[in-house]
């Protein structure tokens, strides 16, 4: 087993609308000074807050599967398919941008969320229509056990389908539990704490708040993670390592 801890100095920043919105990515863009930029069909992944208002104007996007999950606070989405959708705590929504699609997005008080992208096969994506979807808090399974509160996002009994390949989990492990996670060869299960530290199982790997985690095993493997000292809470993806298309290279 394969263990990567990036720290979020090795993490890009950015921010919009003058600052009122920060972002912590663990994966950016090209140029943004993230040390990871990609993770199989992973393709970019921000952690965005705001102490207020602010938001971002209309843009494109096309091929690209995008996820919004917000954590707390209320979004706005609008788009050229004629969308005006406000998201909650909680709340996560969907664009598969397609052929092609323009949206602009608001926070509409303080919030924290994260914004998710994943690349299917482009060639085949872009033929698509585009198409938006928005979910509750109260569309997902949650199940509770042993200290341990899993939220899946995508996955088993998600009401979210996209094309790539790709599971997310929403997990909060109490302080002293354990949280355990069979991990196939040919995957990559990548976590970003943003409560709380905790320690990977095995070869005792520690890991405090706001780093990135990122795991790979040649084997069938069970993956135990702990909390430290108190609640930890992770957002954490499984993609494939390598995928049977190929993937757009972002320009350096």
């Amino acid at each position: 087993m394969e263990i990567k801890i990036i720290k979020p100095q090795d993490q890009a920043k950015g921010e919009f609308d003058g600052g009122k919105i920060t972002e912590q990515k663990p994966i950016g863009f090209s140029g943004e000074g993230s040390l990871i930029n990609r993770l199989g069909p992973l393709f970019y992944w921000a952690w965005a807050q705001s102490k207020g208002e602010g938001g971002i104007g209309f843009h494109p996007h096309q091929g690209f599967e995008i996820l919004s999950y917000n954590i707390k606070g209320k979004g706005r989405h609008q788009d050229t398919l004629g969308t005006d959708s406000v998201l909650g705590a909680g709340g996560v929504q969907v664009m598969q941008a397609g052929s092609g699609i323009h949206h602009a997005e608001s926070l509409l008080e303080p919030s924290e969320g994260f914004q998710i992208w994943f690349e299917p096969y482009l060639t085949e994506a872009i033929k698509r229509p585009p198409t938006y979807s928005k979910y509750g808090h109260e569309d997902f399974p949650i199940v509770s056990e042993n200290g341990v509160t899993v939220k899946t996002i995508l996955g088993e009994h998600s009401p979210i389908h996209i094309v790539t390949d790709a599971k997310m989990y929403d997990v909060q492990i109490a302080n002293g539990a354990t949280y355990k996670y069979l991990l196939s060869p040919n995957r990559t299960l990548a976590g970003l704490a943003i409560r709380g530290d905790g320690v990977i199982g095995g070869q005792e790997v520690s890991f405090e708040n706001k780093d990135f985690v990122i795991i790979q095993s040649e084997k069938d493997e069970t993956i135990t993670i702990q909390s430290k000292d108190e609640e930890l809470r992770m957002l954490i993806i499984e993609i494939p390592t390598q995928v049977d298309y190929p993937l757009y290279r972002k320009p350096r």
